[in-house]
């Protein structure tokens, strides 16, 4: 776990604003969830073998004796806020997002951390393979806002559950042969799990799982005619995409579609986000009404680090630094940082004796524009703001001064 501090939070701020600016434009609407459950909500959804719950979870039992966890990721939350208050009964799509820390005690990697930050989505009530392009769509807007344009959309499709366990009965009878040969895991879930096995991220069992059989052989009719219909909605919006057969992601409640984005500047581990279907998952949660739906999320801590590298969002600069001369001018300089202030403008006021050392600060502060005030621009309401990129300097009466700091942005 880890303290994010400035000027990285300001870089958070801002990615998280643009998110919320996409958010809006495409009709998504905030939930805010607990950062605990019950154990069982998690174990229902997610599924007893995945490695978030046998392996990853922070659980631990309340003074009455129930468990409780940490959230480990947050479509169940949702689906459970979606069930616990009848969101089904509100008209149209429920289009919700969401943004804040999870928790897995998982090993750290290169922007992985066992408190994480996730902004996700989840789009519930339509099994249109539309909504699946729409959603995609979604986040490579977000990435566009903030700036990251060379990435990889990889795509797949895991079928309904029963094309889902043809293809497992055939994936169980392959690894019989295979699985002694791969690592700890594997060889567990090529019997609790076959489907996980694709989802290994250890380098020498990659070529082994390559020869696996694909689950796309699998699908039924209905299955490839959904998956057909979604990669044309992504045609006509010119989004590119590749097919990776072996993509399955990591929680039992996936179905149908799935997709991923990666980036080349995380190396390995070069996933920013992942989502998919998961129709069934309400369902599975309680709900007495079908609840289909899709949704993914971001690896915040690892979208913020690609934008820090890659530089295209940058915290924002302080606009204006005040050196006031004297106690007279301190106070004089208190009223009016609070005018300009008031005008979206940021101030800092030095309280320092000498004026060296507050231009010291003000160039270390990496301020855009300064300004000296002493007891005879007290008197004549008369400033001189200074450009400290050119060096140019021009003297304003206090309402100039205001209306030049009103159109610095």
């Amino acid at each position: 776990m880890r303290d994010i501090l400035p000027p990285s939070s300001a870089v958070w701020n801002q990615v998280e604003a643009a998110a919320r600016r996409t958010f809006a434009r495409f009709n998504y609407r905030e939930i805010r969830t607990p950062v605990l459950e019950e154990t069982a909500l998690f174990a229902r959804g997610v599924g007893e073998e995945t490695d978030i719950v046998s392996k990853e979870m922070y659980t631990f039992e309340d003074r009455d004796g129930s468990s409780l966890t940490l959230r480990p990721e947050n479509t169940a939350s949702v689906l459970r806020a979606y069930i616990e208050h009848r969101l089904d009964q509100q008209p149209g799509l429920q289009k919700l997002y969401y943004m804040g820390p999870m928790f897995r005690r998982e090993r750290p990697q290169k922007g992985r951390y066992r408190q994480f930050y996730q902004i996700g989505a989840e789009a519930i009530g339509s099994d249109s393979p539309a909504i699946d392009a729409e959603v995609i769509e979604l986040v490579v807007a977000i990435l566009h806002e903030v700036g990251i344009r060379d990435f990889e959309l990889l795509i797949n499709s895991v079928g309904s559950k029963e094309s889902r366990s043809r293809y497992n009965d055939a994936l169980r009878a392959e690894l019989k042969e295979v699985a002694p040969r791969m690592c700890e895991d594997c060889q567990r879930r090529a019997e609790t799990n076959p489907l996980r096995v694709l989802d290994c991220k250890n380098p020498q069992d990659q070529p082994i799982i390559e020869q696996l059989p694909s689950i796309l052989d699998f699908l039924d009719e209905n299955d490839r005619d959904h998956f057909r219909r979604v990669r044309e909605f992504l045609d006509d919006r010119h989004i590119a995409y590749t097919v990776k057969p072996r993509l399955v992601r990591g929680l039992d409640y996936y179905a149908r579609t799935t997709f991923e984005i990666t980036h080349g500047a995380l190396g390995a581990q070069n996933a920013i986000l992942g989502g998919g279907r998961y129709d069934g998952l309400a369902e599975m949660l309680g709900s007495k009404v079908a609840a289909p739906g899709i949704g993914f999320s971001i690896g915040e801590d690892r979208l913020v680090m690609t934008v820090e590298e890659q530089e295209t969002v940058r915290p924002r600069p302080l606009d204006l630094y005040i050196a006031p001369m004297g106690d007279a001018a301190l106070r004089h300089c208190a009223v009016l940082a609070g005018d300009i202030r008031n005008l979206d403008v940021s101030v800092e006021i030095g309280t320092e004796r000498k004026l060296k050392r507050m231009l010291e600060l003000a160039n270390k502060l990496e301020a855009r524009y300064t300004l000296i005030v002493g007891d005879n621009e007290i008197v004549t309401q008369s400033y001189t703001l200074k450009d400290m990129a050119s060096a140019q300097q021009e003297t304003l009466t206090r309402q100039a001064l205001l209306d030049r700091l009103r159109n610095i942005h």
